[in-house]
């Protein structure tokens, strides 16, 4: 059976593309990122792209690519685009596909939508947390406003370990776990492969 799996984290910078380079990984999935921001020459799909060592994976192109690394939202205004949700099309492939989301779910995408317009009720949604001071409360708002909206949600932490903040965060949330992407001193096609034998069973 086909699987869809959207990637979004708790912030920025949390390990997004990593994971979802990872996941790729295990299923040989296709990959598509909706809406890139800024790094245009090296994009989070030329990054996820270069990981991955499968030969059966494609990388479907941008709905939007934006000069800027903003929100999406200001990034189109300077670029005098406006986003539309009608043209960010599914990529049509019967391989499992995985979808990387921009910053948040709450990022918008112009006066009136964010990046979780852009999930579909079919996708299941792999949050992406790394611990930091607040982390708790932006993973807990994330996932319980992903719940409410119906969405299968699982958690894949990132960083180094820290037991508290995760233990909280299971009991709080009642989630199911994939598990952590340590604190790697570097990520290349051996390492992701590691991580992808790791969690494929999870998926």
């Amino acid at each position: 059976m086909q699987k869809k799996i959207f990637v979004t984290g708790i912030s920025t910078e949390v390990g997004k593309t990593v994971a979802s380079a990872i996941l790729t990984e295990a299923l040989e999935a296709d990959y598509w990122k909706p809406v890139q921001a800024g790094d245009l020459d090296n994009s989070d799909s030329i990054k996820v792209k270069s990981l991955v060592s499968n030969r059966k994976s494609t990388f479907h192109p941008n709905a939007y690519a934006l000069q800027t690394p903003m929100s999406p939202h200001a990034a189109a205004a300077i670029d005098e685009v406006t986003i539309k949700l009608t043209d960010i099309k599914e990529p049509n492939t019967t391989n499992h596909l995985i979808i990387e989301g921009a910053g948040g779910i709450l990022v918008p995408l112009n006066d009136t939508e964010m990046v979780v317009d852009i999930i579909a009720p079919n996708y299941k949604v792999v949050v992406v947390s790394r611990h930091y001071l607040g982390s708790i409360n932006h993973t807990l708002l994330t996932v319980n406003y992903l719940k409410s909206k119906g969405l299968e949600v699982v958690l894949l932490f990132s960083g180094e370990e820290h037991p508290t903040t995760e233990s909280i965060i299971q009991k709080m949330t009642q989630v199911p776990v994939i598990g952590r992407i340590d604190e790697e001193p570097y990520f290349d096609q051996n390492v992701i492969k590691e991580y992808a034998d790791l969690f494929r069973e999870k998926l």
